[in-house]
């Protein structure tokens, strides 16, 4: 064959691309992308090695109709092994299957890891593709020692693997366009941080005294962003300090100083990415803000709006100035295997990363979450922001794993004056039964209660008064829970009766304000967090506003157990939960009780660090879950979801029709589904969704059931 009969993609219109040019278009892309954290000639040279096992005889075939399997990507891998390259070896290897496992060298050429396949190649099992050199030579890279360190060697092939992805995907979608495909665009750090300064070119000279202390911590964030090098860094601000917006001053000013591309928010849920980001948007504008998590929908189908496809195809790389996206998202993502979650994580480099309501980190993955943002600040010029009104105790962790960048606290105490966010007063109360304590809440016309469990939620509510009682927990589908959430705002607001039972959902940035506040016996932070529902705009004196602390009556959860022991010996030394010295004392405590082992439940950096296994990708994707799937989706078909349960009936399956079903979604444990599949009160789809069909199960006021006649009750 002639060299310019080796083709890389046919598109529909028969318009075909030679290896060649998409081998160069791929190498500049990637090379561009890799350029942002100094691996420019290895992006280069993954780029180009890529898909030059696409010079054979077999592939060609692929291309005219055959339906022959052609192993295209080991031999651009074995090129840059031979080179003395495995980070872009590894790279090539995974571009469409993923990131391999590294095996050994007796894995035998029939096995799927990284070693087999340079195996497979070295025994003459490889199509024959030598035909790659009469077209190109591949451009040489210097050899990279990264560290002793088999860990930071596995993140720098992440992210290399990124670049070259989505170069590659983003070459081939122009090739089949035909032309350029409209993506990423928004504008300049300094435009919008000149956005930003109109937005709050009005809040100054500040009015009263509260305004006078937020406006003096978005000073201070400002001028910390002009002054500090790129690096790590704590924001730690009282509830109702503006650490929103300040942290965002921060961020833009930072990253207009020091030449940084984008700003990323990492939330722990996505009630409180859906608040920020629509206050990103009202300064930033829309066109300049992704938001990225399940619970979003962008309509890739209306071609009309391209604003919309611009959105949706962010999604995939994160070119966007601003993303706002979820801590299982991001962390998920830099631990991952797969083209589709790791595409984005070149882009973190270069930015500012918001880690807000840092506090949240989850705990049985926090050493490898820790050690991830230490990756990032430094090798990758990210500089980090832990955002929180309660500051986790992290500095020993981050001194392990960045010993030579302090973390430096943007806003120190004497910048505020802390009395003026004191809007609450603390009370302790013994055992409360759930008799008493929802005599309690009926004696007070709006107030809030915060319990561990579900049973306990439901059983209090049963016994409040029924004018203006309220219940909240994860058995009501996000659609209800939203609906119910609204209503009690405007009843709050209009001085109704009041009273709600709730599971800690409610604390996750829920904008509620309540005049008293019950929260049962929990860790300091969510004693804290539920606080911030209390007087949460500070219209009345904090002595009027009572947060009471209460023991109930169900047996403590092991899965609070640790979290309630640190908090009770935090609140036995302070009178005031709220102190930076109970915070302290009460994050020291509870790493001391989890301990280093617990704070990796599945061991992920002793895998990655382990010298007798070679990088297993694979194995740790797997175990890097901060969701675990020990639950079951069951659909709800009530409101706007019958009509999109009907769809699914009818066969269609998109990722769209899912996120919209996500509102009408209710996650039980495997036990509880059973329960009620034994019932004959779900119907099961070929592809296993899961329909609710006997209605009466789920209830108006307190959600889905778990008590189907022929089944048992199960709470959790």
């Amino acid at each position: 064959m002639r060299k310019e009969t080796y083709f890389a993609h046919r598109a529909e219109d028969g318009r075909e691309q030679p290896v060649f040019a998409h081998l160069i278009g791929t190498a500049e892309l990637c090379a561009l992308f890799a350029s942002a954290f100094g691996a420019k000639e290895q992006g280069q040279l993954a780029g180009m090695a890529h898909d030059i096992g696409k010079y054979t005889d077999a592939f060609q075939r692929r291309l005219q109709g055959s339906t022959e399997h052609v192993d295209h990507s080991t031999a651009g891998a074995a090129e840059c092994y031979k080179l003395r390259q495995p980070y872009a070896a590894f790279a090539v290897a995974g571009h469409h299957g993923g990131l391999p496992n590294g095996g050994s060298r007796g894995d035998t050429s029939d096995q799927a890891t990284f070693l087999a396949r340079m195996n497979r190649v070295s025994d003459g099992k490889l199509e024959p593709y030598d035909t790659w050199r009469q077209e190109l030579t591949l451009p040489s890279a210097p050899l990279l020692q990264l560290a002793p360190s088999q860990a930071e060697g596995m993140f720098f092939t992440r992210m290399l693997y990124s670049c070259l992805v989505d170069a590659d995907f983003l070459d081939t979608e122009e090739f089949m366009a035909g032309s350029p495909v409209p993506r990423g665009g928004g504008e300049s750090m300094e435009i919008l941080e000149q956005k930003l300064q109109a937005h709050i070119f009005g809040w100054f000279p500040p009015k009263g005294e509260l305004n006078e202390q937020r406006c003096a911590i978005l000073n201070r964030c400002i001028e910390r962003g002009e002054a500090q090098k790129p690096g790590l860094f704590t924001l730690t601000v009282p509830t109702g300090g503006g650490k929103t917006v300040a942290s965002l001053a921060f961020a833009l000013r930072h990253a207009k100083a020091h030449g940084l591309r984008r700003v990323i928010y990492v939330v722990p849920y996505t009630s409180i990415i859906e608040q920020n980001a629509q206050v990103f948007r009202d300064i930033l504008g829309a066109e300049n803000v992704l938001e990225h998590h399940s619970g979003v929908l962008y309509d890739m189908e209306n071609e009309a709006d391209p604003a919309q496809i611009r959105l949706a195809k962010a999604t995939e790389n994160w070119d966007m100035p601003v993303v706002v996206t979820t801590a299982v998202q991001f962390f998920e993502s830099l631990y991952a295997c797969r083209s589709s979650k790791c595409r984005k994580l070149h882009n973190l480099a270069n930015s500012v990363i918001i880690f807000d309501e840092a506090q949240m980190l989850p705990l049985p993955y926090l050493r490898p979450c820790v050690y991830a943002i230490a990756q990032l600040v430094k090798h990758y010029s990210v500089s980090a922001v832990l955002c929180t009104a309660t500051q986790p105790a992290l500095g020993p962790l981050f001194r392990e794993f960045l010993p030579d960048k302090p973390v430096v606290e943007l806003c120190p105490p004497h910048i505020y004056q802390s009395r003026i966010f004191r809007r609450v007063t603390f009370r302790r109360e013994k055992m409360l039964d759930n008799r008493a304590l929802s005599q309690k809440l009926n004696a007070l016309p709006q107030v809030l209660c915060v319990v561990n469990l579900r049973k306990t939620a439901q059983e209090v509510f049963h016994l409040l008064d029924h004018d203006g009682a309220f219940h909240l927990s994860t058995l009501m589908y996000p659609a209800h829970r939203k609906a119910v959430l609204e209503e009690i705002k405007e009843r709050l607001k209009h001085g109704l009766p009041c009273r709600v039972v709730s599971t800690s959902l409610i604390e996750a940035g829920v904008d509620a304000d309540f005049p008293a506040v019950f929260r049962e016996e929990a860790g300091l932070d969510s004693i804290l967090q539920a606080a911030g529902r209390c007087n949460r705009e500070g219209n009345r004196p904090a002595e009027e506003s009572i947060v009471t602390i209460f023991q109930g009556e169900a047996p403590t959860p092991d899965l609070f157990r640790r979290n309630i022991g640190a908090g009770q010996t935090a609140l036995a030394h302070s009178d005031r939960p709220d102190s930076p010295e109970a915070i302290a004392r009460y994050f020291h405590e509870l790493l001391d009780l989890t301990g280093k082992e617990g704070q990796d439940q599945d061991r992920i950096l002793p895998l990655m660090e382990d010298p007798d296994i070679c990088m297993p990708f694979q194995e740790v994707a797997c175990r890097f879950r901060l969701i675990q799937s020990d639950t079951k989706t069951v659909y709800i078909p009530r409101g706007d979801g019958v009509q999109l349960a009907e769809r699914l009936r009818q066969g269609e399956r998109s990722r769209a029709l899912f996120r919209a079903l996500g509102q009408y979604a209710v996650s039980i444990h495997f036990k509880h589904f059973e329960a009620l599949d034994r019932a004959g009160t779900l119907e099961l789809l070929e592809d296993g969704s899961a329909l609710l069909t006997d209605l009466s199960l789920y209830s108006e006021a307190t959600g889905l059931t778990l008590e189907p006649e022929s089944g048992k009750a199960f709470f959790l």
